[in-house]
């Protein structure tokens, strides 16, 4: 039996205390690793940079003693620098830079033991929930390589899903780590606004909408990469609530019994059947698990005045990028035609029409914050509709914007929490007819992982997915 047949179907946990124990090396982890990335992403297109020289000199160097060393681990192409590595961010006007420090979350990945082995794909600047760049080509979803694997950390759920990696670097403006989590079967948490700091580029970004984080193949993992890297820094805007104790030390503690509410209710959207019964088995799973479950969601006064604010704050991000380069003397060509197309509508508003925004935003999260008194856990379909076939997000030639409505149309549940800041995950409980993972969505009150956690680690026990794998991987 070769090391891979070994160690490719282990959490990034058990691959660690391996590497402790002396049964295994780095350097065998970093080059099993490579081997499967080899083989599978031909198929794929998860991983667009290669880093094995980098990875291997590092396997054989001395490594960090931190909760995962040795592990190979990949990063997606967005926001998180890697000194000497390019940075494309999905553009193919930035496939030439290449940035000359390490931002402090890789910093901490290093400290932690891992070993960057690449870098995955995403759409540009990251403004998509699908993967399908024009610079670097679609990724696939490895459950099905007609669909998309979500995004906009795409990349990495693939890589995750397929076992090329047990764990990968992801973040989450909109939903673009529970996104691709929901679509590829594996875990995906977005952390408490500000969990994770960063620096030293950014304060934050979209108005605090996005977070860092990762895409795992276990709970387990997900706790201990947060104990990682969660903390802020002098200077950052603002900090998360402080935890109580390690994230780790809440996976297998009992939850109790929660209050949960669950939901499928949208503002005139309509949501697949598929993702009613999974948000339904869900609830009848933690029922079983001894929870108060009943069906209830949080009253929202103005639900069309959200959808606006989200979507000038959204479009101000990414002319915030894009106006960079114009004044550099770019011009409409040099971009993909969604991401033109925020860049003119955001052109539209002017300052007052950003605080207006942030405003509607910070008023709509006191309200759903109010919810959280009479309820531990949200639970929601992650998204409205399973795996959309690869290129569903493609905008026509008179209505660029119009991959814009799509996205609102498919992802109706996870930007919410964008919003508000709070904590949400989505967790592969549910495959349909079709053999696609459809995802359920649990969201926590603001800075209460640990209740997240707790949960989690019970429904994995109870419904445990890591022997679920796609077809590619058999």
């Amino acid at each position: 039996m070769s090391i891979s047949d070994e160690l490719k179907y282990l959490d990034a946990t058990a691959l660690a205390e391996l590497v402790r124990k002396k049964e295994v090396k780095p350097i065998e982890l970093v080059d099993d690793a490579i081997e499967r990335i080899e083989k599978m992403n031909p198929a794929l297109n998860a991983v667009i940079t290669p880093m094995y020289e980098l990875a291997r000199a590092a396997a054989k160097s001395q490594i960090p003693d931190g909760p995962f060393t040795g592990v190979p681990f990949l990063l997606k192409d967005l926001l998180a620098s890697y000194s000497g590595v390019p940075m494309s961010m999905g553009s193919k006007i930035l496939k030439q830079y290449v940035p000359d420090h390490d931002s402090e979350l890789v910093r901490r990945y290093k400290r932690a033991g891992l070993i960057t082995v690449g870098k995955t794909n995403t759409c540009e600047f990251g403004l998509l929930p699908t993967t399908e760049p024009e610079a670097f080509g679609a990724t696939k979803n490895p459950w099905n390589l007609n669909c998309t694997p979500g995004g906009s950390s795409g990349g990495s759920a693939a890589a995750v899903a397929s076992r090329m990696v047990p764990m990968a670097y992801g973040n989450d403006g909109g939903g673009s780590i529970r996104i691709p989590a929901s679509c590829c079967g594996v875990f995906g948490l977005k952390p408490t606004r500000a969990r994770i700091s960063m620096a030293p580029d950014y304060g934050d970004v979209m108005g605090g909408m996005a977070n860092e984080n990762a895409i795992t193949l276990s709970v387990r993992d997900s706790a201990a990469l947060l104990d990682a890297t969660a903390g802020c820094l002098p200077g950052d805007p603002y900090w998360a609530p402080p935890i109580a104790r390690p994230f780790i030390k809440e996976v297998g503690a009992n939850p109790g019994r929660l209050r949960i509410a669950f939901s499928s209710k949208t503002v005139g959207v309509p949501v697949h059947e598929d993702c009613i019964k999974a948000v339904k088995d869900a609830a009848l799973l933690c029922e079983g698990l001894g929870h108060a479950v009943e069906e209830a969601s949080p009253d929202i006064s103005n639900p069309s005045a959200i959808n606006d604010a989200f979507t000038v704050m959204w479009a101000a991000g990414a002319a915030s990028i894009v106006k960079m380069f114009v004044k550099m003397g770019l011009s409409e060509g040099n971009f993909e035609k969604l991401t033109w197309g925020l860049y003119k509508m955001a052109c539209s508003y002017d300052a007052a029409d950003y605080l207006i925004a942030v405003q509607t935003m910070h008023r709509m999260s006191r309200e759903v914050a109010s919810f959280f008194e009479t309820y531990d856990i949200l639970l929601t379909p992650t998204l409205g509709q399973p795996p959309l076939p690869l290129g569903s997000f493609d905008p026509t030639p008179d209505n660029p914007l119009n991959a814009w409505t799509r996205s609102g149309e498919f992802c109706a549940f996870t930007p919410i929490c964008n919003a508000t800041g709070q904590p949400a995950m989505s967790m592969p409980l549910y495959w349909n007819d079709k053999g696609l993972p459809i995802g359920a969505h649990f969201i926590g009150r603001f800075g209460d992982e640990a209740t997240l956690f707790r949960l989690a680690s019970q429904l994995e026990d109870a419904r445990p997915w890591k022997d679920k794998r796609p077809p590619l991987c058999a």
